[in-house]
């Protein structure tokens, strides 16, 4: 399950100016505002998850989406037929290439406010929530971005360190890095963003393949 998760990020940049600081903190506050207004976010990613104690990275492509805080849906292509889908009451999580025979399921965590919106816990009152540090401005695929670094001013935030590229023209993040803790990063790219697209409920829809248990941690 931990190679599947969708979470987790805790550097600050040495020697940034308060100005630039400020800086950053209005270009994540700006990010926020724009995917807040956002009804749904879906778009083409690659994951890379590197366990550097363990000496292992794994990589993983496929489509996820977001429409509100409780409704996720990470399904991969590669390898075929993992998913981490989350239906509003349950995250179910499926990997068959290591774990043909068993699909995971647990209730969404009660967050009154992120539920299970990796973006919204991100990119909400980075001033009250992180220290906030301008990097860099960079170019990917043509594109210009805004690079920030989030160190968690609190240890109820579940990651260390979180990187994100955000689109100077739109807000809006194309690839995020976190340091999940100690040797573990996690680094998703994200491609081809289709904003306000409309969703049809079957994707956030999780059907049990025949022939696997279902475990409930929970009981």
């Amino acid at each position: 399950m931990k190679r599947l998760s969708i979470l987790a990020f805790a550097w600050l940049t040495v020697g940034v100016s308060a100005g630039a600081a400020q800086d950053a903190i209005a270009i994540v506050g700006r990010a926020g505002r724009i995917y807040r207004s956002l009804s749904s976010l879906q778009a083409d990613f690659i994951q890379t998850i590197e366990d550097r104690a363990q000496g292992d990275t794994l990589t993983g492509r496929g489509t996820v989406t977001q429409a509100g805080n409780n409704y996720f849906a990470m399904r991969f292509t590669d390898p075929p037929g993992e998913a981490i889908v989350v239906d509003g009451k349950f995250i179910w999580t499926y990997t068959p290439s290591t774990a043909p025979d068993v699909v995971y399921r647990s209730p969404v965590p009660t967050d009154p406010v992120y539920g299970v919106n990796l973006l919204a816990v991100l990119l909400d009152r980075p001033q009250e929530r992180y220290r906030v540090g301008y990097v860099k401005r960079d170019t990917l695929a043509g594109r210009l971005f805004d690079v920030v670094d989030l160190a968690p001013n609190s240890s109820s935030i579940s990651f260390n360190r979180a990187r994100l590229w955000l689109g100077v023209d739109d807000g809006l993040p194309r690839r995020i890095e976190i340091d999940e803790g100690p040797g573990a990063r996690r680094t998703i790219v994200l491609t081809r963003l289709r904003p306000n697209t409309a969703v049809p409920p079957a994707t956030f829809r999780f059907t049990v393949p025949k022939g696997t248990r279902v475990i409930d941690p929970a009981g």
